[in-house]
């Protein structure tokens, strides 16, 4: 039995994105045993994945944190893995490859040059990430990456009671990235168009999204906030039964578009959807250089597209 390790830190959409390579690296390695290396936010999810044998935690430490660095190191390097996928091709991981191999055969799967199955990284590839990763996997000997597969992620929702017919509004994002956020009011007036089709807009989000979520309910009496009272089962749950999603470039958007959720997905010129747009089988993208003047008409009428397209 070989030791394998597959790393991935990233925000939520970059975790959802990564299920079938999760998938795919499991298929490959049914005898083996896996461990995930991710942040405290995740282990839970991957735990219950059942992708892993085991989840160990990387807080992501600053640089000067060297304690932290050298205990994270002694843990990886005691483990005595024998191949490494990293998922997260960015500088740390470089680090954590440097430390890991030193003296030692390790077979690594990445960006690194000269690591044993390296794959270039063009910061001009504009193909999705799951297709970047798809090579990846090729490239260390799996030639067919398997969809994601959700079914495992569910929670129950009878307690929100909610009505037969509601969409899901997700109108957050990263507190970073304000420039991902399309204004409260087109969130709103699309709230007031859902009531009049006798559809109940249901808010999803977390507390550090809490002013814009207010401010919908405020100009939309009627909407349902379940804010901050969401697990990551019952956010799946709530897409499958809800008519459809409309939401910005952030995670849940990326679980509802995964597990069939008719999905409506906002884009600002700073992300590329061409790159991470969230997958699923009816998945549309409105594509703006700003979403701050994203209009309550646009809105509306790209939401009845999406409707439309049965």
């Amino acid at each position: 039995m070989r030791q394998i390790l597959v790393i991935r830190y990233g925000g939520f959409g970059d975790m959802i994105l990564s299920m079938g390579a999760f998938r795919t690296i499991r298929a490959h390695h049914a005898v083996d045993r896996i461990a995930a290396l991710t942040t405290s936010r995740f282990a839970d999810l991957l735990r219950h994945s059942g992708y892993f044998d085991e989840v160990l935690l990387d807080e992501r430490l600053r640089p000067w944190q060297i304690g932290g660095w050298l205990a994270l190191a002694r843990v990886l390097r005691g483990k005595h893995f024998d191949r490494i996928y990293d998922l997260q091709r960015n500088e740390r991981t470089t680090i954590l490859y440097r430390v890991i191999s030193f003296a030692r055969h390790l077979e690594w799967s990445g960006v690194i040059p000269g690591c044993s199955h390296y794959v270039r990284d063009d910061p001009d590839d504009r193909r999705h990430i799951a297709e970047r990763l798809a090579e990846q996997l090729a490239v260390a000997g799996i030639p067919e990456t398997k969809p994601a597969d959700l079914g495992w992620l569910t929670g129950g929702i009878g307690h929100f009671d909610l009505p037969p017919s509601y969409a899901l509004l997700v109108p957050g994002g990263a507190p970073h990235r304000p420039e991902k956020r399309a204004p409260a009011a087109a969130f709103a007036g699309l709230g007031r168009h859902l009531m009049g089709q006798g559809i109940a807009p249901v808010l999803l989000g977390t507390d550090s999204e809490r002013d814009q979520i207010d401010a919908i309910a405020g100009a939309c009496p009627g909407a349902i906030d379940l804010s901050d009272r969401t697990s990551f089962g019952e956010i799946a749950e709530l897409a499958r039964h809800a008519t459809g999603a409309v939401g910005n470039d952030t995670g849940a958007m990326h679980l509802a578009a995964a597990v069939g959720c008719p999905s409506l997905v906002l884009f600002s010129a700073a992300s590329d959807p061409s790159r991470v747009r969230p997958l699923g089988r009816r998945v549309h993208v409105v594509e703006t250089d700003t979403l701050r003047t994203l209009s309550i008409p646009a809105l509306i009428a790209a939401w009845e597209e999406l409707r439309a397209d049965r």
